[in-house]
């Protein structure tokens, strides 16, 4: 798979795809942002709808897959990450991109769609916070536990409130693994940035038409609190769905994906 250099010595892997009819051009580029411990294949469910229509890229966040993992000092921060998707764009020569972040994937999509409103197409948000508030009071705890038992000890440990009380047996052990592949200093590094989340400012700021995703019982805001911030997005709509799974692009893949092609088709002509 293609690689693009970030600085001298860190590498960022990314799958560019496009897996529309030989005689039919994609219809636009989408960008799929992967959130903490996991890689572009988190989006694997939404290929078969998404990769018909679309060149769909998914670039595995610098130190998470395949890409260079990050000493555990590195100096992570939402504006770091969004430039090296920012720059990843210039590198492919992208048009305006449909962009797709889930988890804190989200927030670094949304800090990228203020900044730069002539890259991002339309927005969609799946199962993310605004702010690091319902990950810092657990934070001395989670820290502990990955140091003690490693990233997929933490991640075993962690996986039901993440993909909900119907997720299979299966499923969990196959997300543990995933993201207990993910490199410990990378990991113990990135956590104490999720507690510093804050992307309130920049919520009012995005020009794009926005979907929001979430479920009724995540664990990562109630639905009022988040229809609150979705609210200050102008042109936004926000799509709830009757799981208590937080990581909601991966638990129903299928559906948030039918939702997404909806909101973009409804709202192409606005862009």
């Amino acid at each position: 798979m293609p690689i693009f250099e970030l600085e001298p010595g860190v590498t960022m892997l990314y799958r560019d795809d496009d897996f529309t009819d030989g005689w039919r051009a994609p219809e636009g580029v989408a960008l799929f942002l992967h959130g903490n411990g996991e890689s572009g294949v988190a989006w694997n469910g939404w290929m078969p709808s998404f990769g018909r229509r679309f060149r769909v890229v998914r670039p595995d966040m610098r130190g998470f897959g395949g890409s260079t993992p990050m000493p555990i000092d590195y100096p992570w921060s939402v504006d770091a990450l969004a430039d090296d998707y920012r720059r990843l764009i210039a590198h492919l020569g992208l048009e305006p991109v449909h962009l797709i972040g889930a988890k804190t994937g989200g927030p670094i999509a949304m800090r990228l769609a203020a900044e730069h409103p002539e890259l991002v197409r339309s927005l969609t948000l799946v199962g993310c916070p605004e702010n690091g508030e319902a990950a810092a009071p657990n934070m001395p705890a989670m820290y502990e536990q990955m140091d003690r038992e490693g990233v997929e000890g933490w991640a075993r440990a962690t996986m039901r409130r993440r993909l909900g009380s119907d997720a299979p047996p299966q499923m969990l052990e196959g997300w543990s693994k995933l993201m207990g592949s993910t490199a410990k200093s990378t990991q113990l590094g990135y956590v104490q940035m999720c507690a510093r989340i804050d992307i309130a400012p920049d919520v009012p700021r995005i020009a794009a038409p926005a979907l929001v995703i979430t479920t009724v019982g995540s664990g990562l805001g109630s639905v009022e609190q988040t229809r609150a911030w979705q609210q200050r997005i102008a042109r936004s709509e926000l799509f709830v769905i009757d799981a208590d799974s937080y990581h909601v692009a991966v638990s129903h893949p299928e559906l948030c994906a039918r939702a997404a092609l909806d909101f973009i088709d409804r709202t192409a002509s606005l862009v």
